[in-house]
């Protein structure tokens, strides 16, 4: 078993198919299904069900799946090292309200610390972070609330806290103290489905029987702002997201007896991740700053 094996059993299962292997790794479909059969004689497990033409990944399969990504990309990543040693890359996925406040805070002292690494940064909502961890396209995560995999090591790093907004002229802004009843009906603008400050809020709610008209759903904070700031509805988010505007006074925290919620924000990386030094480094200084 090699690595060549691994990354043909990878591209398999990506694609779905021996022949959309073949064709995104420029080798013969013959080639294709030779290092399955090989790798599923070499360990005595089924890889792929193949029924009607189709090919189905098994259980063993996925399991396979996620420590071959692991393998090769670790593989991938000693062949750059090793061929530009005297540069380093992370690669650093931030979940939307970390990408927006902290991350520049961070690349700023990173790279004064650390001139010679080279970082990219992707920002997408929690959900997605994580899966860019577990597929490997990510080397390390900083996200709020908790990873729901167990592949993943979560370092704490910081508290933050969910809050519930609406704009000063808002028919709840002077409302004073208020309960989740106050809020059947009301437009809610809320984060795109993934989003850990849309899940939580929204299981909250529906526990204590209360719907709302989802209004707005996008993946855009500022837009939720906007929106929230013109009375187009209420909305939950990220307590530093907003600090901004509650001191301007163009948006007013309602005092709900359930909020706030606190949550942690997190450094996450896959557990089987080799932790180069800079990425060793570069997780000291998120640790300071916190």
């Amino acid at each position: 078993m090699t690595i060549r094996h691994l990354k043909i059993f990878i591209a398999v299962a990506e694609t779905g198919t021996m022949s959309g292997a073949a064709q995104r790794l420029y080798i013969t479909q013959p080639t294709v299904s030779q290092a399955v059969a090989e790798l599923e004689k070499h360990y005595g497990i089924l890889l792929f069900e193949r029924l009607s033409q189709r090919l189905y990944i098994t259980e063993a399969g996925r399991e396979l799946l996620s420590r071959a990504r692991h393998i090769v990309g670790a593989f991938d990543d000693m062949e750059t090292d090793m061929s530009n040693a005297s540069h380093s890359k992370i690669r650093i996925g931030c979940s939307v309200s970390v990408g927006t406040v902290l991350i520049n805070d961070l690349l700023d002292i990173a790279e004064t610390a650390m001139p010679d690494c080279v970082f990219s940064v992707t920002v997408d909502n929690t959900s997605r972070i994580e899966r860019s961890i577990l597929s490997n396209e990510a080397d390390i995560g900083i996200i709020e609330g908790i990873a729901e995999s167990e592949e993943l090591t979560l370092l704490p790093l910081m508290t933050d806290e969910l809050v519930l907004i609406c704009g000063k002229n808002h028919r709840l802004a002077l409302s004073g103290k208020i309960n989740f009843k106050d809020l059947e009906g009301e437009n809610l603008i809320s984060r795109e489905k993934g989003s850990y400050e849309r899940n939580q809020f929204e299981k909250l709610a529906e526990r204590m029987g209360i719907s709302f008209n989802r209004s707005w759903s996008c993946t855009n904070t500022e837009a939720i702002k906007n929106a929230v700031i013109k009375g187009r509805g209420i909305a939950v988010m990220s307590a530093m997201l907003i600090k901004r505007e509650l001191e301007a006074g163009e948006l007013v925290t309602l005092d709900l007896d359930e909020l706030p919620i606190r949550r942690t924000v997190h450094l996450i990386h896959h557990k089987n991740k080799y932790i180069t030094p800079a990425i060793a480094a570069f997780t000291e200084i998120c640790k300071n700053y916190a």
